[in-house]
């Protein structure tokens, strides 16, 4: 079965191998240079020229690589890793995902369990292009933004009524079926994507009796309407909903009985946006409505007799209206300013009522061409809220091309993440180990009921219950972690035909938000809340390299070498006050500087190499990635909480991705394709990768200028 489509990819390339010779100049490459982006500073800029890194992965890219879900695209990207902590979202410069905003078309999706958003709930079938900063961006995009932006820009209308009808199918009986359909008149525009996937799911263990990934199927819908007002007035309403559910059948532990779980989690947006230039071009507003839900729920019942056994819930709302001004001074000279107030609210199971946050915002952007070659862009942002201290974000950056072949850049700036509800507002008891998790706004009020409850272990001396004061003081004034941060790289172009960009990078990580406990509880557990500890840093190195072999093949690969350690361990394995227990030996050594590996789940070394093949004239494209990620931590074994032996590691694994397609009269294509070739699986460490998975899709296309 593996032979079939690896025959079919190989013949492909066989087939249009002598083409290469009659091919015009690289579409690809050109495409690159000219592409224009808008996350790095909130207006068009042409990628060439942004003096902060940015990298953009292109619908023609997505359609190449086969993929059909946005950790899909991610995935393959240098510098970033898809890493699983409550769902698959991506590490960037090696910060956690709840560093790292995902915007679609500018706005935030909503929607994250203990910090991650899931990747998988976004569909590529409608997606323009997606753009990635990386470094904080809170300059001008606020919380979230510390490690980068992932902005997801979706097809707008074009010219002519036109459509497209998709159906993918592949290993574990998974299926992608998809519709696009674009109409744009003189004056009303209208897109509409509509996505169904679905999987069987699968068990990476089966003698666990637990599915891995359980069956599952979702449904999305985004639209986007058009309409031009006047000549220099637009209107444009955007928006979406995506519902997801799962079941499955599994032990609560072993000799109870059975327990089924049937899951529903909903997102919806809308976003209206109305544009207007004046007659001389120089001033451009933008005012922007945008509402956005998530709503999940989780029931067990007994799958003998259907009786309740556990549920819950979350509900999350977010409101922003905004309102920007581009203001260009001259040919070379653009000033940028908005404004924004947020309203978010949450619902939850483990929340005694519905809480609410509020904040404002402010930000100014001055984005200058002083010298030709010299582009110099700074800004600030400040966030005003309910809840925590005001937050003052400055960024600078600036690119200057020194020849024609090098340019070199530089961007210091400020990143920031608020605590979110979970940790302001939390109240939760775990029903069988016995331990509880407060937020902080929830922690006093807690304690006194506990403590009026004979459940807390009293002082010896006092007989009052034992509390960590000190420590319960600091997490009553918890402040947002926050990074100061600083990128410099080269960009070099000696030839028309070789491109290649390195650069360094360092984030400075300050008051990271732990949990701790504040008190014990009478059943030898403890209450935990959450507080301001932790000093960290990341830094490294990535670089990337792309070739032009012949014309349409095109050979690219991409390297990052990343340190992530943190700072409060440096200093106690400098003072020798760390230790471990041998497990064999039970012997206790001091730990020495050289044994520390940083922060667990981060990889010193990843990388990716890339082959892409295009042909328009015969209607072939083809595609070989592989995708390196080298040795992470991943728990502690002896007990002293850091990662310091070989055996807490998960060891590197390399995945290689094949894809290949024919199309026939610009309407018809044929895919094939193979994910994980090799069939790398992990079961003990890695739940997310199921193995080989073959797939083909066919695709019609329908156009009427």
């Amino acid at each position: 079965m593996f032979l079939v489509p690896f025959f079919c990819i190989t013949s492909l390339v066989g087939l249009a191998l002598p083409a290469l010779a009659q091919q015009p100049a690289d579409t690809l490459r050109r495409q690159k240079l000219d592409e224009v982006v808008v996350t790095a500073t909130r207006t068009e800029r042409s990628i060439s020229e942004v003096p902060i890194p940015v990298m953009v992965v292109g619908a023609k890219q997505m359609k190449a690589m086969g993929s059909v879900r946005l950790n899909d695209v991610l995935g393959e990207q240098t510098g970033l890793s898809i890493v699983a902590d409550h769902g698959r979202g991506v590490q960037m410069q090696g910060l956690n995902p709840e560093y790292t905003l995902i915007l679609v078309d500018g706005e935030p999706l909503v929607g994250r369990t203990a910090g991650t958003l899931e990747l998988s709930r976004v569909a590529v079938g409608n997606i323009q292009r997606v753009e990635v900063v990386k470094g904080p961006a809170s300059a001008l995009w606020g919380s979230e933004a510390l490690a980068g932006v992932v902005n997801i820009i979706t097809q707008k209308p074009q010219p002519g009524t036109s459509g497209t009808l998709r159906l993918r199918y592949g290993t574990n009986r998974t299926a992608d079926l998809s519709a696009t359909v674009n109409a744009q008149g003189a004056r009303l525009g209208l897109t509409l994507f509509v996505d169904r996937y679905s999987s069987a799911g699968y068990t990476l263990l089966p003698e666990s009796g637990t599915a891995t990934v359980p069956p599952f199927s979702n449904y999305t819908a985004q639209s986007r309407l058009t309409y031009k007002l006047g000549e220099r007035t637009k209107l444009s309403v955007s928006g979406r909903y995506f519902i997801e559910n799962q079941a499955s059948t599994y032990q609560v532990a072993a000799g109870t009985a059975d327990v089924r779980y049937e899951s529903r989690q909903q997102d919806y947006s809308l976003n209206p946006t109305l544009t207007h230039s004046t007659a001389n071009g120089r001033l451009f507003a933008t005012a922007r409505f945008y509402l956005a839900g998530y709503r999940t729920r989780e029931d067990y019942t007994y799958a003998a007799d259907g009786a309740p056994y556990d549920n819950t819930y979350f509900n999350q709302t977010f409101a922003r209206p905004e309102v920007q001004l581009d203001w260009r001074l001259g040919s070379k000279h653009t000033l940028t300013g908005g404004a924004g107030y947020i309203n978010e609210s949450v619902e939850a199971t483990r929340y005694d009522a519905a809480q609410h946050m509020q904040s404002y915002y402010g930000f100014v952007q001055d984005d200058w061409t002083p010298l030709p070659g010299l582009n110099i862009v700074a800004g600030a942002r400040y966030d005003g809220h309910n809840q925590y201290k005001g937050q003052l974000s400055p960024k600078a950056s600036a690119r200057y091309q020194v020849r024609p072949w090098l340019a070199v850049r530089g961007s210091a700036g400020r990143g920031y993440r608020a605590p979110d509800f979970r940790q302001l507002y939390l109240n939760f008891s775990n029903p069988v180990v016995g331990y509880s998790v407060f937020g902080t706004q929830e922690v006093r009020e807690r304690l006194a009921a506990l403590a009026a409850a004979g459940q807390l272990v009293p002082d010896p001396a006092t007989g009052l219950p034992l509390i960590n004061a000190a420590l319960l003081d600091r997490a009553s004034n918890l402040l947002p972690e926050s990074s100061v941060a600083y990128n410099a790289g080269l960009q070099i172009d000696p030839t028309g035909k070789l491109n290649i960009t390195a650069s360094y990078f360092r984030n400075n990580l300050r008051d990271l938000i732990e949990t701790t406990p504040v008190a014990q509880k009478t059943n030898g557990q403890s209450v935990f809340t959450y507080y301001n500890v932790s000093q960290a840093y990341t830094q490294g190195v990535e670089a990337e390299a792309g070739y032009q072999l012949l014309r349409g093949l095109r050979l690219s690969g991409g390297y990052q070498y990343l340190i992530a350690k943190d700072q409060g361990v440096e200093a106690q394995l400098a003072a020798g006050d760390i230790y471990r227990r041998d497990p064999a030996t039970l012997l206790t050594e001091r730990v020495r500087a050289a044994d520390y590996g940083g922060l667990f789940n981060r990889s010193k070394h990843s990388g990716n190499v890339k082959l892409f093949y295009e042909s328009p004239a015969q209607g072939l494209t083809a595609s070989l990635r592989g995708i390196y990620r080298g040795r992470y931590g991943f728990q502690d074994l002896n007990g002293n909480a850091i990662l310091d032996t070989d055996a807490e590691y998960v060891r590197g694994y390399t995945l290689w991705n094949v894809a290949a397609s024919k199309t026939w009269q610009q309407r018809y294509t044929l895919q094939v394709g193979v994910d994980n070739v090799l069939g790398y699986t992990d079961p003990a460490y890695i739940t997310t990768l199921p193995g080989r998975l073959l797939y083909a899709s066919v695709e019609l296309r329908l156009a009427r200028k």
